[in-house]
């Protein structure tokens, strides 16, 4: 688990997964690759570093306890942008859809495509690599730099809050203006203009 307060910034070798609502309220899980940042009021709440390890912990059904998980959503997933740096060997985005796939029908619950397959999630992974400039988002028109998290995958079928137990949607950090079925890049200086609530 790992400590998490207003003081924390991004640093190499730390990956922080965190959970954000749109403004229409559908939910995205992001993963910052040890350089994305991660909004103000997200590091404000008393104990954040435990419930996002007890959310990462439902989204992939390794609860303990009796949790209940929401029936499966039975969609499919896009693979919409990926890192040049991670799939630097792949030939095609053909190919690395067929990864997904294959990772999916071997590890099921266990796999990415997972989330957005039968949880309805949006996937956002932070630019990363070893040094700016070596990773970037294939697809995108435009600049990044490393932590701007970019759309990874999308889900056919929309998962929403009631999704989550009770329990632990209060750490689930809100937006009034981001729509990620069309922001396809959030610039990691912009996290915590972007992100402003959590979720009540």
């Amino acid at each position: 688990m790992i400590d998490l307060s207003e003081s924390w910034k991004p640093e190499f070798g730390t990956i922080v997964t965190w959970f954000a609502m749109d403004k229409y309220g559908r939910i995205a899980v992001m993963v910052n690759n040890c350089f994305g940042d991660l909004p103000r009021v997200l590091l404000a709440v008393d104990g954040v570093g435990e419930v996002l390890y007890k959310l990462s912990e439902f989204v992939w059904e390794e609860s303990e306890g009796d949790l209940e998980y929401p029936d499966d959503k039975r969609g499919w997933f896009e693979v919409d942008l990926f890192s040049a740096w991670r799939y630097k060997k792949y030939p095609s985005l053909s190919k690395i859809i067929e990864e997904f796939e294959q990772d999916w029908h071997e590890m099921g619950h266990y796999s990415e495509a997972n989330l957005s397959i039968n949880k309805g999630l949006f996937v956002y992974h932070g630019v990363e690599g070893d040094n700016p400039g070596v990773d970037y988002p294939v697809g995108y028109v435009g600049t990044t730099e490393m932590g701007d998290y970019f759309r990874n995958l999308v889900p056919t079928v929309m998962g929403g809050i009631v999704d989550f137990p009770e329990g632990l949607r209060c750490g689930i950090v809100v937006s009034d203006s981001v729509d990620f079925m069309s922001d396809r890049v959030l610039k990691s200086g912009d996290i915590s203009r972007l992100f402003t609530r959590m979720y009540r």
